[in-house]
């Protein structure tokens, strides 16, 4: 992958292509801080589509136009940046690095073909990246690593490479060396190991390509003899090991043939320094793009069916083929209206285009399902926040459509003859909840509006509005994630608070006791009695209620019956001492007085629930909190804590085991109540550093210990 002159192109000229071939998807990855969108920038600049490199620090970088990533100084949402390079469009896929962003992460590996990891060569990366790799692996998307940030005083490119090795496995290995100044200190230019050349940028970009000095003659030896044995053991002519280790001089073309055919296939790993701040190998990294990396035409499709379920035959990235195209990410501008970035992976996306959009299986997060045909307007190439109008969007490519009045991140767009639906991709479960309230009538409808386009664009969070608490609960990914949301609330004019998530507690009586109604008013004309006599007794958990006439004697006449089972019942949803439903008990109805002018059915539904009321006096009442069953999946190495931090929380260990989905990572089940799980997705990731994940679901209802339930009764007695 040797380098060639750098093609400069006219700035903001969007770049449009026809052929499959010509197009390369790439989503940047990495920890937040490790340089991707600040790299973004610089290769917008060098390839000539942007006429200056913005800063991530003044808020002027094409990816991070969002209000939210400006004010954080670090990205918060997926962006595309479209380049063209040596005639082969780029499309650089901008992911955040922080964690509560996985979502725009997901989207990205969705919409990309493969992947560039960014690692500092100050700050090395932390352990999500590591298992993004693993991942990346197992579906065997092509990589390759930019060691960037080779400016800062503490940049150590040897020790980052030697940590990647470590981390990412065999075949990291370096096509290039940085090559420091007269300072000793500054990265000046890079030394080719393939072409045993040296780039020197002194004077900027393109790089003046010249013969090494002598002093750098050892280090391109040493380090390209191992890089060219990497390559020739991918190699697929068998031979060329014998004649390597037979001293034969391999011709650089024969090895950049066979880089580029293992970098395609995802089984080689190039390494290219980077300085986005003085452009040092910003030409070289841009030749591993286009010439490393594959089209979409070698990329296995995401497989497909009818809207119906009916199986449908493989894709193919053919621009003649069926159109099926995805919505990766989706926004809602109050100007421009919705936004979609859409991957096209078979046919054409043209203007003025009927297309069916079709979104299923995201009900239980605020997604109803949905089908609908749809004009397309405008098609554009999208630059950042900016949207360059094109002709036309082939198979391969990715493009933006505006004010389609249905589409959603996830939703599939085909044709209106032949609608389909594509297998979704993996998005995580939102578990850090943020009960919100608006400040006035007038921002309940404002909120409303505002929540829509949130949940419409972003499928990691979920909308809850609990029957029982009466909150409206955002269910977010972690608290930056839940910043960012309630940043573009209150941007969209909502005025609103948060308050304490409350969890939907039951009560019960944990021992057996009677309870006498009596409801008895005379204020002229009809009066109201009724008097009723039950028995209550607890039953065992989840058995429900039960409710039996035992009545004698006709003293509560046949038709009243029905309303004294009414009044328990209502009473029960009422709660009897913290105002939460009342569950597993057995009423029974054993005696009571009736008036054959007063007594009516409202009377004893009265009398039915103050008999229950009474009873609870003596019953011995008792709160009850869910329990979930949680499954943690932490680093060997977090176990420990994760063991002694779900003891602190009430929890009952049910077992370790090994992960079955990631070698050295254990499943730690146990049982905890939902209580102690409000703010479990921030500590966690605090206690194994971002890599630690976990799933709940609700197994039942058991006691609350004494004085919690004590206090909680102080804070939300029971109302009548």
């Amino acid at each position: 992958m040797a380098q060639k002159s750098q093609e400069k192109g006219a700035a903001g000229g969007a770049p449009v292509v026809t052929e499959p071939g010509r197009i390369r998807n790439v989503v940047l990855v990495g920890h937040s801080g490790a340089g991707k969108t600040t790299l973004v920038e610089a290769l917008l600049a060098a390839s000539g589509t942007i006429g200056r490199a913005g800063d991530v620090a003044d808020g002027t970088t094409v990816c991070d136009h969002d209000p939210a990533a400006v004010r954080q100084q670090r990205s918060v949402s997926l962006a595309c940046a479209p380049l063209l390079h040596g005639g082969i469009k780029v499309n650089l896929l901008d992911t955040p690095g922080y964690a509560d962003f996985v979502g725009e992460l997901r989207a990205g590996l969705r919409a990309a073909d493969a992947a560039l990891f960014v690692v500092s060569a100050v700050d090395g990366m932390d352990a999500a990246t590591a298992a993004l790799w693993e991942e990346c692996a197992a579906v065997d998307m092509p990589r390759a690593v930019a060691v960037a940030r080779l400016d800062h005083p503490r940049a150590d490119f040897d020790e980052a490479v030697a940590l990647c090795q470590r981390v990412f496995g065999d075949n990291v290995l370096p096509l290039y060396l940085p090559m420091l100044g007269d300072d000793g200190i500054s990265t000046v230019g890079l030394l080719g190991l393939i072409t045993r050349r040296v780039f020197d940028y002194t004077a900027g970009l393109p790089a003046e390509v010249r013969e090494p000095d002598p002093q750098h003659l050892p280090a391109i030896v040493e380090s390209r003899d191992e890089l060219i044995e990497g390559i020739i053991a991918e190699s697929e002519d068998e031979s060329l090991m014998d004649r390597y280790l037979d001293g034969e001089e391999i011709g650089t073309d024969v090895l950049v043939d066979d880089l580029e055919k293992a970098v395609a296939r995802g089984h080689f790993y190039p390494v290219v320094p980077v300085c986005a701040e003085t452009g040092v190998g910003l030409d070289a990294l841009l030749e591993v793009l286009t010439a490393g990396f594959p089209s979409p035409l070698e990329h296995e499709l995401p497989a497909v069916a009818g809207v119906d379920g009916s199986p449908r035959p493989p894709l193919t990235c053919d621009p003649d083929g069926p159109l099926v195209a995805e919505v990766v990410k989706t926004t809602v501008d109050r100007h421009v209206g919705r936004v979609s970035l859409v991957r096209v992976f078979s046919g054409t996306l043209r203007p003025e285009q009927t297309v069916h959009v079709s979104g299923h299986g995201m009900a239980e997060r605020g997604h109803p399902d949905h089908d609908a045909d749809e004009r397309v307007g405008h098609i554009y190439t999208p630059l950042g926040a900016s949207l360059r109008e094109v002709g036309v969007c082939v198979a391969g490519d990715i493009c933006a459509i505006t004010k389609s009045g249905s589409a959603e991140t996830g939703d599939t767009v085909s044709a209106k003859d032949d609608p389909l639906l594509i297998a979704p991709w993996e998005m995580p479960e939102p578990l850090l909840p943020v009960a919100v309230v608006a400040r006035s009538r007038a921002d309940e409808d404002a909120l409303a509006r505002n929540l829509a386009r949130l949940v419409a664009g972003d499928p990691t969070m979920r909308l809850e509005r609990n029957p029982e608490t009466h909150q409206l609960v955002l269910w977010c990914m972690g608290e930056a994630h839940a910043d960012v949301v309630l940043e573009r609330l209150r941007a969209g004019g909502v005025e609103l608070d948060t308050e304490p998530v409350r969890v939907a507690l039951r009560e019960t009586l944990t021992v057996a006791a009677k309870g006498h109604g009596r409801h008895v008013k005379q204020s002229g004309g009809h009066g109201q009695y009724a008097v009723c006599d039950i028995e209550v007794e607890p039953l065992p958990p989840g058995a429900g209620f039960e409710f039996v006439d035992r009545v004698v004697g006709g003293a509560v006449p046949h038709n009243y019956v029905p309303s004294v089972e009414k009044g328990v019942r209502a009473q029960m949803e009422r709660g009897l001492v913290a105002g939460h439903p009342v569950v597993d008990l057995r009423v029974t109805l054993v005696d009571g007085k009736a008036h054959s002018v007063d007594s009516s059915d409202a009377a004893f539904q009265t009398a039915g629930a103050l008999a229950l009321r009474d009873a609870a006096g003596k019953g011995q009442p008792a709160l009850l909190e869910p329990i979930d069953e949680v499954a943690v999946r932490v680093p060997d190495s977090s176990v420990g804590a994760v063991l002694g931090d779900l003891s602190g929380r009430r929890g009952r260990v049910l077992g370790t085991e090994a992960d079955p989905e990631a070698e050295g990572r254990t499943v730690v089940r146990a049982e905890v109540p939902a209580t102690e799980l409000l703010r479990y997705a921030v500590e966690l990731r605090s206690m194994t550093s971002g890599t630690g994940t976990f799933r709940r679901h609700f197994v039942r209802y058991d006691p609350m210990p004494a004085h919690l339930a004590d206090q909680l009764r102080k804070e939300h007695p029971a109302h009548p």
